[in-house]
């Protein structure tokens, strides 16, 4: 099980091949050119990369078929990413604000790429800095190596600059704690798979990772390959269009999922702009129900009455966020579904009649099959609340649940 972004790939560590060091300086030159704030050098850099590999994505397609309509042609060739790497100045600075701005009208763009560009601008004013920035991410070596794509892994240590800052209070959930539980509820070929408080996409990223993973040939694997050259066709085209759900209610982390899930050749997944507690499927509740479901919601916050769901608070009558999401993971789980969640120790002993009926309902409807206690501090300094991993399964009572203490091991 990997435990950090080094041990990803053997074969061409993300370390060694240069990445690191390019990511660390992007970030820097934008903090120095007036972007401050981690979470808009992010946002900004996911923009100008996509730009670049939706290009690249472009010119290959059209020199493998005569017949392919070009995504960056007529009016819409000059937001291709060659024009940006000559400019300079404000001719840069307003072609790239064009087509930043833009490109969420672009036919031929993917309805996940509209999503990522709604309500885009550039935040890049510095003319030198935004220069400086296209010409460091030109400059990225985002060709595989060793057959090992390193693109998904940049944008993953990327993100970590995330949990670096605690930006917006926001932070990711440590990779080794997402691994773990992903390989204890074992996500398989042709299941539906939500997370419904997605964040950046992690848990969805590793249920994919595990699924080839588990399809892998053994001597690939020991060469550092993770292909799931085992999965058939039809595995394929589920995984690739229909398998992963995520929805998150913060427009920032949403389009940073969807670019992702994008380097993670899930250009296809659906993310959306979603709050799973106040919003219903259609206006029907619980309306639709997944295979497994993985997540690490927001906790020791409140919802205001009025706004949540009438069915997701039947016989709770709660606002706290982690026990409504706890039920909307029974309400949405399909017979026989898995779940992996993580929750606040409150959950396991509070005794308030939301808590107590949560706890019975698990027992009843679900088999809670693990609870493994999360180390503390897991989430200090940004949460310091005690934290627990919930494995359970709907459709059978409880027969016997399985406790484990993790601790760390200085």
């Amino acid at each position: 099980m990997a435990t950090d972004l080094q041990t990803v790939s053997n074969g061409s560590n993300f370390f060694s091949s240069g990445l690191r060091q390019r990511v660390d300086q992007l970030m820097d030159i934008l903090y120095s050119g007036g972007v401050n704030n981690p979470m808009d050098s992010i946002e900004q850099i996911s923009y100008l990369l996509f730009l670049r590999l939706l290009t690249e994505k472009d010119e290959t397609l059209a020199s493998l078929d005569k017949k392919y309509s070009r995504i960056f042609s007529g009016k819409w060739a000059r937001f291709a990413w060659g024009n940006f790497v000559t400019l300079a100045g404000d001719e840069l600075f307003n072609a790239a604000r064009d087509a930043i701005e833009n490109l969420h009208d672009l036919p031929s763009l993917s309805e996940t790429g509209k999503l990522l560009f709604s309500r885009a601008t550039l935040k890049i004013y510095d003319r030198p800095t935004l220069r400086a920035v296209i010409q460091g991410i030109q400059e990225l070596d985002l060709a595989s190596h060793d057959g090992h794509d390193l693109k998904g892994d940049m944008y993953e240590y990327l993100l970590s600059r995330l949990s670096a800052s605690g930006t917006n209070g926001q932070f990711r959930t440590p990779r080794h704690i997402i691994d773990l539980i992903i390989a204890l509820v074992d996500p398989q070929p042709g299941q539906r798979i939500c997370d419904p408080a997605c964040g950046t996409a992690g848990f969805l990223i590793s249920a994919l990772q595990h699924i080839l993973r588990q399809h892998t040939k053994p001597a690939d694997l020991k060469r550092g390959h993770n292909d799931g050259s085992l999965l058939k066709p039809a595995q394929w085209k589920f995984l690739e269009s229909q398998a992963f759900t995520g929805f998150d209610n913060d427009a920032n982390m949403v389009k940073i999922a969807i670019l992702n899930l994008y380097l993670h050749q899930l250009e296809r997944a659906r993310i959306d702009l979603f709050n799973s507690l106040t919003t219903g499927f259609g206006g029907v509740y619980p309306g639709e129900r997944f295979d497994v479901i993985l997540a690490n919601p927001p906790f020791s916050g409140k919802v205001q009455e009025e706004s949540i769901l009438a069915d997701l608070n039947y016989q709770l009558n709660t606002r706290a966020t982690e026990l409504l999401f706890l039920k909307w993971f029974v309400d949405h789980l399909s017979p026989g579904g898995r779940a992996g969640v993580i929750v606040p120790n409150g959950v396991l002993f509070g005794s308030t009649k939301a808590a107590t009926r949560l706890r019975e309902l698990l027992l009843t409807e679900c088999d809670l099959q693990a609870v493994v206690n999360l180390p503390s501090g897991i989430f200090k300094p940004y949460a310091g609340v005690a934290t627990a991993a919930l494995i359970f399964q709907k459709g059978t009572p409880t027969k016997s649940v399985w406790f484990y203490d993790l601790v760390y091991c200085p």
